[in-house]
This record gives structure tokens, C-alpha cells and sequence, in this order.
């Protein structure tokens, strides 16, 4: 199946009992056994370890992905603490220096204590990659593009270094999507998506999912979910399922939508510095040219003051963008890295990366690109 066919009918199967076109919510906790041991469906016993709803959401998110094993988690979060609890004290991890704030701060103040060694590095500086490797390195762990600078990182490249050392290759594929990037095909051993933000589509669930191609390896991760309870519930999972469904022509419009709104701030006199990949002079456009089939609806800037005042006084006065957290909302969204989604890094690691003061992200919707341009405009003024 193409991609566009597959959002809609990849893994996917009629219901067996009604012939319902979507998968019923399976609002259950247990089921039934015939003897002790011996459930009707032997694959449904407890709905922590598996829910039919459930089960057809990770089934769509092995086919979008192109992986053999789909898992759904009840954040991005714990779909990124699955991961982790396959390390323990003395195992060293490789991991960009520009990430999402909640994926730092666990790294840093909850797995940093159990001894496991972290490097954060710019994962374009393959020399310094390759330096870093050792018998204990494990995983590497990055974003691409990254949350808030869009950074990127050669996948295949880095592929190629981990399959030679052995090393697990886990990639964040929050802001691309399996629509634009898909990191499994490119070598990467793992894909996370937050599906709070672009697979659902429409900021009305906290969700986090894991895809593999390696089916022990899926079966590993699965344990480790069913042994910590992080699972997602019946309801969340069918809001997930409904939004990957629509995720082809959402992601077009987002991608439609952020190159307009980047061609105005990239002329606006008030603006500095546009973060955007799509944009001939981001310094890794060459890299998102060769991974990625579209740029995406994820732009950050900066102002020509550098003062957080003016950051500030422009996101209070958007009309339409709302000022909130999250992103991949058919809504366009503005936040203010520094006091919101990064606030949980110090302030000397957020300037040693380039999360300044005054960077604006915006997560451009589906709304009229029109209207969101003289919004834009308007608060600039």
C-alpha cells in the first residue's frame, strides 16, 4: 500500500463479531476464560498487557512506520522510559544536545542517578560521535528535526556507525511524522512519536507510541510495558487510530501552511532568525532533502531586539495562534521555549544550545494560511 492508503486501512480490520467499519472501544479491564488459564480469545486476558482497541491502534503504527512491532503508551514519556529500563548502572547513552525539555530532564535527573552515563552532543559532529563510542555505549537517542531549533541528523549516517558498534538506534520522530520521514527504512532500530501531537491530531489526548523492526526487540519493549503498567487506555488509543487516519492530508496542509508562514517571517524587518528546514539556508536543509518528503508545520524565530519582552508582548497579542503548550494540532499554536516546554533545562545549557530568550515556536495548523499571516503580522506590529 501507499502511504496515503495506508493511514486508512494499514493493519486494519473490520470488526469480526459486528463487521464495524471502525474497531469498538473496548472499554474492559478483563475477559473471560473458559477454564483456568484458557481465555475465549487467547490473546486478550487483561487489558494491561492487551485491548483489542489498543491492538488495532499499535497494529497502524507498525504499518505507518514500516516496522513489524507497534506499541502504544499513555505519553511520549513513557513510551521514552520503555526504552531506558532496557539499561542499567555503568551503560553509557549518546543523545542530541537539543531535545525536547521532558526527554532531558528524565535523562538528567531521573536516569542520570541509577548510573547510567549520558553524552549530549551535536549529532552532526560524526568525528566527536565516533570519539564517544565505547563497550558501554548502548543507544543513541535523537530527535530530527529537533524541538525547538530544528536541528537535524543524518539517520543513515548514523545507522551505519551504530550497526558496526551494536548499538541500539532510537529516533524521536515527533516533528516529521512517518508521512514526512520514516527513520526504520533510513537504519534506525526504534521510532518514538509523542501522538499526543501530530497522530492525533487534535489536542484532545496525551498518548506515546514505540515501532521496531526487530520482533524480539519489540517483544523485549512490550514486557518492560506490560511489567511498568505505562499502557494507553481503550478511548485514547480509538482517538489516536481516528487521527492517524487523516494524518496524510493534516500533514500536507501543515507542511502548505509553514513554508507560507516562514516566506513572511523570513522577510519581516523585526525578525532575525527563522529555524526551518524547508529554508535554503538552514544549515542542514541538504540533510532534510535527502530524508525528509516535506518540510513540516514546526518554525521557530528569533527577533532583531534579542529581547524576551518583545518574545513575550508578540505572543500575547496573537488572535489566532494560540499561546499554549504542545503542537500538531489542526490549531496553530505559539510557546515560548524558554518559560514553557524548556524550562525544565538550566538556563546555561538552554544558551549553550541556542534556546535563547527570545525564540518564538509555532506549530502552524490547518486554518486559513491567510489569516494566520496577518495574525503574525499584527502582533509583530
Amino acid at each position: 500500500m501507499k502511504f496515503n492508503t495506508k493511514v486508512i486501512h494499514g493493519g486494519q480490520h473490520h470488526d469480526p463479531s459486528t463487521g464495524a467499519v471502525m474497531p469498538p472501544v473496548y472499554q474492559t479491564s478483563t475477559f473471560v476464560q473458559t477454564s483456568p488459564g484458557q481465555p475465549i480469545n487467547p490473546d486478550y486476558e487483561y487489558s494491561r498487557a492487551a485491548n483489542p482497541t489498543r491492538s488495532a491502534l499499535e497494529n497502524a503504527l507498525a504499518s505507518i512506520e514500516n516496522g513489524t512491532r507497534g506499541l502504544a503508551f499513555s505519553s511520549g514519556l513513557a513510551a521514552t522510559d520503555c526504552v531506558l529500563r532496557s539499561f542499567k548502572a555503568g551503560d553509557e547513552i549518546i543523545a542530541m544536545d537539543d531535545l525536547y525539555g521532558g526527554t532531558y530532564r528524565m535523562f538528567t535527573r531521573i536516569y542520570k542517578d541509577s548510573g547510567i552515563k549520558f553524552h549530549f552532543i551535536d549529532m552532526n559532529d560524526l568525528d566527536k560521535f565516533k570519539s564517544l563510542i565505547n563497550e558501554n555505549t548502548k543507544l543513541v537517542w535523537v530527535e530530527t528535526p529537533t524541538n525547538p531549533l530544528m536541528k537535524l541528523a543524518d539517520i543513515q549516517e548514523i545507522a551505519k556507525i551504530t550497526k558496526e558498534n551494536n548499538i541500539l538506534f532510537a529516533v524521536d520522530n515527533t516533528f516529521a511524522t512517518p508521512y514526512l520521514q520514516k527513520p526504520l527504512d533510513l537504519g534506525a532500530d526504534i521510532v518514538m512519536h509523542s501522538a499526543t501531537k501530530y497522530l492525533g491530531g487534535h489536542s484532545d489526548v496525551i498518548a506515546g507510541a514505540l515501532i521496531v523492526k526487530d520482533e524480539a526487540l519489540g517483544e523485549q519493549l512490550h514486557f518492560q510495558q506490560f511489567a511498568t503498567g505505562a499502557t494507553l487506555g481503550p478511548m485514547d488509543s480509538f482517538l489516536v487510530l481516528r487521527g492517524i487516519k487523516t494524518l496524510h492530508l493534516r500533514v500536507q496542509r501543515h507542511c502548505e501552511n509553514g513554508g507560507k508562514v516562514v516566506e513572511f517571517l523570513n522577510n519581516h524587518p523585526k525578525v532575525k532568525t527563522v529555524y526551518y528546514p524547508g529554508l535554503p539556508s538552514h544549515p542542514y536543509h541538504e540533510i532534510a532533502k535527502k530524508q525528509m518528503s516535506g518540510y513540516g508545520g514546526m518554525v521557530s524565530f528569533t527577533f532583531v531586539s534579542g529581547k524576551k519582552e518583545d518574545a513575550i508582548a508578540f505572543l500575547e497579542n496573537l488572535k489566532v495562534f494560540t499561546l499554549a503548550e504542545s503542537l500538531g494540532g489542526v490549531e496553530s499554536l505559539a510557546n515560548h521555549p524558554a518559560l514553557m516546554t524548556h524550562a525544565s533545562i538550566p538556563e546555561e545549557k538552554r544558551k549553550e544550545i541556542g534556546i535563547t530568550d527570545d525564540l518564538v515556536r509555532l506549530s502552524v495548523g490547518i486554518e486559513d494560511a491567510a489569516d494566520l499571516i496577518e495574525d503574525l503580522k499584527q502582533a509583530l506590529a
